[in-house]
């Protein structure tokens, strides 16, 4: 046995075999066949895939709430429940059960399902499929609990990583403490590989930005606690009741601890008054300050910083940190979006056409980079060139918003009233009634002569401004 472990494990096959050797037992006695525990038993639908598929069925339903769009905003993530720190300690708990299933990109599911593939097929093989079950939530769990006590004020937490890393904690401790009748060699071998997968993983977390290392960390330590305790108390398959006893005492466990990192960390936050969101802003700032003091490479920090600002109205300071994350990192496509959008609500549209320009070079495919650019130059009256901008935008996502009613107000002012009238219509058609859009769509028709048309209207947004006052 391995060094630092206590009693002596026996399987069944052995405790006879040496009864055997001592003659107390008879020649005609019946050998016991025992199946290896990493044989499967169940139907050929495995729980993994199950999980799997669920994960995929979430980033779908996502991608889908987004318009579609792989480009997530951070409403979609708070609707479908994103581990964030303000929410779930204020009674959002919920949240802890809901972030695993959801991904922030398509890459960030690949990642996450091909590690799920494998060590989760190996953990239910091992384990069984209902203690798998019980690992894989409570340790998921015990991730998302990690990352509220991590970054208690944000930004939100998604994805499966906490559970999978709860998944090799508890085969770490499994394979060390010798739970398994598997052969030494393959022990070791899988051992190594374990180690290595976290090792890398906490190594890639600390030198790359907006890994959720808090995540991992906690999975890591609550399925090395699980692993070493179903190994020490309930090896047995055919004992339940001390599997279900240890899983049970799991949740007290991490119980305990979400009632820790409440008193910790989310007592002092409340969303109920004005004057409350005030304080919990300014004590957000202060923290991102902290952090970018600590860690002035740390460009996630500068980012979440920046956004803080946005939110108390401080505009140059935004600004400014949006600057430094491009500094640290020019390849950043959303800081750098954020920046020519900021721009363009400050009246500066030389400065966000040149983000924009920027951003459409980087990623000749990223269709809001082409809107972006279309609004700068529409800005500066540079009408013809905006709706080729537009057209580009449209070609790369025919399901963007508004599009179609900026390119029908550009229309409108080169007089192309018959392709602004069309714009309009088609808006109309995608994103419903709207007050702005039946103004616009009014003064068309009036230029083209069409009065009629153009009191239907008017008549129409006006209803429809009555509509949202009341």
């Amino acid at each position: 046995m391995p060094a630092l472990t206590f009693g002596k494990k026996v399987c069944q096959w052995c405790v006879q075999h040496e009864a055997a050797q001592r003659g107390e037992l008879g020649e005609d006695v019946k050998q016991p066949v025992m199946a290896a525990p990493w044989v499967r038993r169940e139907s050929s639908i495995t729980l993994t895939q199950v999980i799997l598929g669920a994960n995929v069925m979430v980033f779908i339903a996502m991608v889908i709430a987004s318009g579609p769009s792989l480009d997530f905003t951070g409403k979609v993530m708070d609707r479908f429940g994103a581990n964030f720190g303000p929410y779930t300690l204020t009674g959002d708990w919920w949240r802890l059960f809901t972030y695993m299933f959801l991904h922030g990109s398509l890459m960030h599911i690949a990642f996450n399902m091909w590690c799920l593939w494998d060590l989760g097929a190996l953990c239910e093989s091992l384990y069984g499929r209902w203690t798998f079950a019980g690992i894989y939530l409570i340790t998921g769990v015990a991730g998302g609990l990690g990352s509220v006590a991590w970054h208690p004020l944000g930004p939100p937490s998604v994805g499966a990583s906490g559970a999978i890393f709860g998944l090799a904690g508890a085969l770490i401790a499994s394979f060390y403490l010798r739970e398994f009748s598997l052969p030494r060699v393959a022990i070791s071998g899988t051992l190594r590989s374990l180690l290595f997968f976290v090792g890398f993983n906490v190594l890639f977390g600390s030198l790359v930005p907006g890994i959720d290392n808090g995540a991992h960390g906690g999975g890591l330590v609550s399925g090395l606690i699980v692993g070493a305790l179903i190994a020490r108390l309930a090896p047995e398959h055919d004992r339940p009741l001390r599997r279900v006893g240890v899983l049970l005492f799991m949740v007290l466990i991490v119980g305990g601890s979400a009632l820790g990192v409440y008193r910790w960390r989310g007592s002092g936050i409340r969303f109920g008054s004005a004057m409350d969101a005030e304080k919990n802003l300014s004590r957000m700032i202060g923290e991102f300050q902290k952090k970018v003091q600590q860690n002035p490479q740390d460009a996630s920090a500068h980012y979440a910083l920046a956004h803080a600002y946005f939110t108390q109205g401080r505009i140059p300071e935004g600004e400014s940190e949006l600057k430094r994350v491009l500094d640290l990192q020019p390849q950043n496509a959303k800081a750098r979006m954020d920046l020519g959008a900021t721009y363009l609500r400050e009246d500066q549209p030389k400065d966000a056409q040149e983000e924009f320009t920027k951003l459409a070079a980087q990623e000749p495919n990223n269709a809001n980079a082409h809107v972006g650019l279309g609004m700068a130059l529409a800005n500066q009256n540079n009408h013809e060139a905006a709706i080729n901008e537009y057209k580009t935008a449209l070609r790369l996502d025919p399901q963007s918003r508004d599009v179609y009613y900026r390119m029908g107000l550009s229309q409108g002012q080169l007089k192309q009233y018959d392709d602004a009238i069309a714009s309009y219509l088609k808006e109309r058609e995608r994103s419903g009634d709207d007050a702005e859009l039946e103004t616009s769509l009014a003064d068309a028709y009036q230029a083209k002569g069409m009065t009629q048309q153009a009191q239907d209207a008017r008549n129409k947004a006006a209803e429809l401004k009555s509509g949202e006052r009341d």
